[in-house]
């Protein structure tokens, strides 16, 4: 693992790439430690978990079946073959872990400081939300040694399980934090997510915390020490980040939203990721095939419904489009004009969500069908649609565009679906069909948005339904090259990074599969 201390630099703007360098870096000589303020450490980190969302986003996209490769373009590997390597995807590990460390630094410094309350609150949810991410993508993971510097270069890897019941406790904690707090100082300019507004920061641990528990729920071994949630409730708005993302220019530097800086246009104008468009998979839920939805096929997708922006994953036939040469698949605005869009990638400006709504009210609903909590599980399963309508149809600055109603038009859409108990929830009479209409509406509500979510999700309950081994588009996103011995073709995980092997080596599990190496909830 890397390890971590503190280097602080002033009077600089953020500035990204699609690597997603933090241009405020505190954590790059293990050997030489300076002390920085949490004031200037915690909005950095915030928006660098934000930057690493969009790359977890790709990753789960690429395997979900969001997104497929576009003609005229080679090299996939083992995109294609999910046949991993170490090398592959592991920027995933170093970036969550130097985030982290971010995060302990602000938890250390901290610690029982009532001024400082709000901060170490906030550092503590986000150590929870990164440290998930890490879990339900490797499994057993450093967690109780880690983050120690040199008191731990060579870290223990813990049960997964562990870890999850610890993470819930931590939420439990940073909102016990909060409630306790007698004198602190406001988050304020320092929170580039929420604003200061405590209130929502509870409902984000509390939103975390209800993942943690619906994700493990039936697997044996995992007892949560407190199974309750505050009274805050959970998130009703989108958790979306925002430091002041704007378009980039000659002398601006990149400024830009991540998500667009890699998949529309680059913060030197040039275009951005052609690689990659829309799986035939997904859009089958836009088209008809299995579900009609034009208005938010047509609030996604270039030149929607034009079915030249789909491929499936693998085929890479001379008949295959290529993508979309303006502005890529998954930008639905003017095409001379960039930006001021509704859709995924929205503009330069936009704000990169970390937890949507829709997966807040999904992850209620799904917990109401469990009995983990109290409420109508159709009613939030319907907010959940809704929700995904109102994130869509918001432009940069966060307001719905003119002519567009959210909540019509999701009644709309259950309307024109409403012999599909996918949704159509009064059709769902067993609990497999809600738990099925459940995850196949967080799926396409988190479409090309957290593809690494979706991708857990399906691990985890094999919905959205395919048809294993199927080799047509619209029943498997499973890759025509896939070379898994699973009988849907799909991947497990994939692989810890080389480094770990090299310097940690001593505690890195070994035998680790692609093909049939599981996380501890998956199926």
């Amino acid at each position: 693992m890397k390890k971590i201390s503190i280097i602080i630099v002033f009077g600089v703007i953020l500035i990204f790439n699609s690597s997603c360098k933090k241009y405020l870096d505190i954590n790059t000589n293990p050997n030489s430690a300076t002390s920085s303020t949490p004031n200037l450490v915690l909005p950095q980190a915030i928006v660098y978990t934000a930057a690493n969302s969009s790359a977890f986003n790709s990753y789960g996209s690429y395997v979900c079946g969001y997104a497929s490769n576009a003609g005229g373009y080679g090299g996939f590997g083992s995109i294609w073959t999910y046949n991993y390597a170490p090398t592959d995807f592991s920027g995933l590990w170093s970036s969550t872990y130097d985030v982290l460390n971010d995060f302990q630094y602000i938890i250390n410094t901290t610690q029982g400081i009532d001024n400082y309350a709000y901060f170490n609150a906030a550092a503590k949810i986000m150590k929870a939300y990164n440290f998930q991410l890490l879990v339900d993508t490797y499994n057993s993971i450093p967690y109780s040694q880690a983050l120690q510097g040199s008191a731990s270069v060579t870290p223990k890897y813990d049960d997964p399980k562990t870890i999850y019941v610890s993470l819930a406790s931590l939420l439990d904690s940073s909102i016990a934090i909060i409630n306790a707090a007698q004198f602190p100082s406001p988050l304020g300019s320092a929170d580039p997510m929420f604003a200061g507004n405590m209130t929502k920061w509870k409902q984000f641990a509390n939103t975390i915390k209800l993942r943690l528990i619906v994700r493990a729920t039936g697997v044996s071994g995992v007892t949560f020490a407190n199974s309750t949630f505050s009274t805050d409730g959970f998130l009703t708005t989108d958790a979306i980040v925002n430091p002041g993302y704007a378009k980039a220019t000659a002398t601006s530097g990149t400024q830009q939203n991540p998500m667009w800086n890699n998949w529309v246009t680059s913060y030197s104008g040039a275009a951005g990721n052609r690689a990659y468009m829309a799986s035939n998979f997904i859009f089958s839920f836009y088209t008809g095939s299995k579900l009609l939805d034009p208005a938010r096929g047509a609030a996604i997708y270039y030149a929607y419904p034009s079915t030249a922006i789909a491929n499936q994953l693998g085929n890479g036939l001379s008949t295959v489009a290529s993508a979309p040469s303006v502005a890529g698949a998954w930008y639905s605005g003017s095409q001379s004009s960039l930006g001021n869009a509704i859709g995924v990638c929205k503009g330069p400006d936009m704000g990169q969500p970390l937890m949507l709504a829709a997966e807040s009210y999904f992850l209620q609903a799904e917990a109401n069908v469990r009995g983990l909590v109290t409420g109508t599980a159709a009613t939030n399963f319907n907010s959940g649609i809704t929700a995904s309508f109102n994130y869509l149809y918001k432009l940069p600055s966060g307001a719905i565009a003119a002519g567009k109603n959210s909540a019509a038009d999701a009644a709309t859409y259950l309307a024109t679906n409403a012999t599909s108990y996918l949704a159509n929830f009064s059709l769902a009479t067993t609990t497999a069909q809600q738990i099925e209409a459940i995850i196949t509406q967080k799926y396409i509500a988190l479409n090309f948005i957290h593809g690494n979510e979706a991708w857990n999700e399906y691990r985890r309950t094999h919905y959205p339904t395919i048809v294993p081994g199927s080799a047509s588009p619209t029943l498997s996103f499973a890759s025509t090259l896939s070379q898994s011995t699973r009988a849907d073709k799909l991947p497990t995980r994939i692989l810890y990074p080389s480094t770990e092997y090299s310097y940690n080596s001593a505690n890195v599990p070994s035998g680790i599969s692609p093909f049939s190496s599981l996380i501890f909830w998956a199926q």
